[in-house]
């Protein structure tokens, strides 16, 4: 029972641990953490969130006297999202030995989320005064736990600045919004492992008219206002425009520091599916929906990357050059290459995110290959001399945003060292422009490229115990996949029930 008498300076959650954030933050995380402080009497509650290994985020909503202290001491948050495959399946058995290489989490143990300052932000919604808050994972002694999966991109990030560079990111993401229909929420049947009934939905248009104002009209009563939030978080907003499918919206946003695009990407995706509900509304970001006449959602990942001392942009060819890419910039483009099925699990972690790479989407991508200004390749070359950014096609708008841009910004990287001498291996050849080997077909054929080819590179990005995890939610998730389709025996190639149960909703 709670007692008014427990120390307010250390409030259950932070027992033992004043100052934990002592040396974890830089100059600029202590000054927004004042200016935090110096607010905190406008709002009432806060949620303190974090990225689980899935890309969902997972949070606690606290009162203000609470957060006060877990600003500079951190949050206590139970492994759960580590331990889960996407449909709440066991599937790291914390109740014996992991096998992880994680012993915190044996026992289900405790881990610390400590908020980022330079997140905060003021949710503009009727009712409790409410900031949401991003933060990182970290274990108990106050090292960054090896599960956490922003501090594998900021790891990469800090690769790109010890050589002088950073990397910029542009996000355009793919996504359907729909109408909720009438109707029970689908907990009959579900439970550990068994997901229930997706929502009932209605589709707000027919679709297949691109970019036809008519079609925008029709979601605009949910998208503008939703807009207008977006742009009232601090989000570089850019577009909102109706793609092919049936109420299907594409949303892009302005280039951003690397880090700074996964967090926005991370909160667009969860404000987008809060503020459709309240509205009456379904937002998705599953690739494929099994409803009619939906065409496949997929993340475009536009990167390039900035010499720090110079503000060069490294793939812009110079005056002098002919090319319409400068040797650095094909450099990048073969490490994305050379990359892509090893990695593609880290861009694609879903059953259903494989649908959209077959042959049957002229735009999807179905081969490694990379072309100027073709949206059917893999990677797509936009620009020229007055400015050149590469854009990664492979992606599904429900993948772990710190994870997929961690995987496409390292291969980059290796490209670019490969051509300066870091590199172990060799210079690769000049590129030639066209298709190149099929990427992974399913989650199956995706998961065997990441243990095996890519093991070590999965190993050098991510961590031993990170890789060994999402080897084992990946497998759990397959394997209930495959159970359901032995016992009842899917006709065609459509998309299954099953997919709709696991991803429509909670994605």
């Amino acid at each position: 029972m709670y007692s008014r008498s427990w120390p307010r300076s250390r409030p259950q959650d932070s027992v033992g641990r004043p100052g934990f954030v002592t040396g974890l933050w830089d100059d600029r995380q202590s000054a927004a953490a004042e200016q935090i402080e110096a607010g905190l009497d406008e709002i009432d509650l806060v949620r303190v969130a974090f990225c689980d290994p899935h890309g969902l985020a997972r949070s606690k909503t606290l009162t203000v006297d609470t957060f006060r202290t877990v600003l500079r001491n951190g949050m206590d948050f139970s492994p759960g999202p580590f331990l889960f495959d996407t449909g709440h399946a066991v599937a790291v058995d914390f109740l014996a030995e992991p096998g992880v290489g994680v012993d915190e989490i044996a026992g289900a143990g405790d881990f610390v989320v400590v908020p980022d300052p330079l997140t905060f932000q003021f949710l503009p919604r009727n009712g409790p005064r409410t900031a949401w808050i991003l933060g990182e994972e970290f274990l108990r002694d106050g090292s960054p736990h090896p599960l956490g999966a922003r501090d594998v991109l900021r790891r990469v990030c800090t690769s790109y600045a010890v050589r002088g560079l950073a990397p910029v990111v542009g996000l355009e993401v793919e996504w359907y919004l729909t109408r909720r229909l009438p109707g029970a929420p689908g907990n009959v049947g579900n439970g550990f492992g068994s997901q229930g009934a997706a929502p009932a939905v209605e589709a707000v248009n027919s679709g297949y008219q691109f970019n036809l104002d008519t079609f925008y009209d029709s979601v605009a009563d949910v998208t503008d206002p939703l807009a207008m939030l977006l742009v009232g978080l601090g989000l570089p907003l850019r577009t909102m425009e109706h793609e092919s499918g049936p109420g299907q919206v594409e949303t892009t946003f302005a280039p951003m520091p690397a880090l700074e695009a996964a967090d926005a990407m991370l909160l667009f995706r969860t404000i987008v599916k809060q503020d459709c509900a309240r509205r009456g509304f379904h937002a998705s970001f599953m690739s494929l929906p099994a409803l009619d006449g939906f065409d496949p959602s997929g993340w475009h990942v536009h990167q390039s990357v900035t010499d720090v001392h110079t503000g060069r942009d490294l793939f812009t060819p110079d005056g002098a050059s002919s090319e319409r890419m400068s040797p650095d910039g094909m450099a990048y483009v073969e490490g994305l290459l050379d990359a892509a099925r090893d990695l593609c699990l880290l861009s694609v972690p879903t059953v259903n995110g494989y649908r959209r790479l077959g042959p049957g989407y002229t735009l999807s991508p179905t081969r490694t290959g990379w072309s100027f200004e073709d949206r059917a390749a893999m990677v797509r070359v936009v620009g020229g001399d007055g400015g050149c950014h590469v854009e990664n096609r492979v992606g599904e708008p429900c993948a772990n945003p710190y994870l997929a841009i961690a995987a496409q910004l390292s291969a980059g990287l290796d490209g670019l060292d490969r051509r300066n001498g870091r590199a172990a291996t060799p210079a690769r050849p000049p590129s030639t422009e066209g298709p190149g080997d099929l990427l992974p077909q399913s989650l199956g054929e995706a998961l065997e490229a990441f243990r095996t080819g890519g093991a070590a590179r999965a190993e050098r990005l991510l961590g031993a115990p990170l890789t060994a995890c999402l080897t084992k939610l990946k497998r759990s998730e397959l394997a209930r996949f495959d159970t359901w389709c032995a016992k009842e025996r899917p006709s065609g190639d459509g998309v299954t029930e099953w997919e709709h149960r696991e991803y429509f909703e909670v994605y």
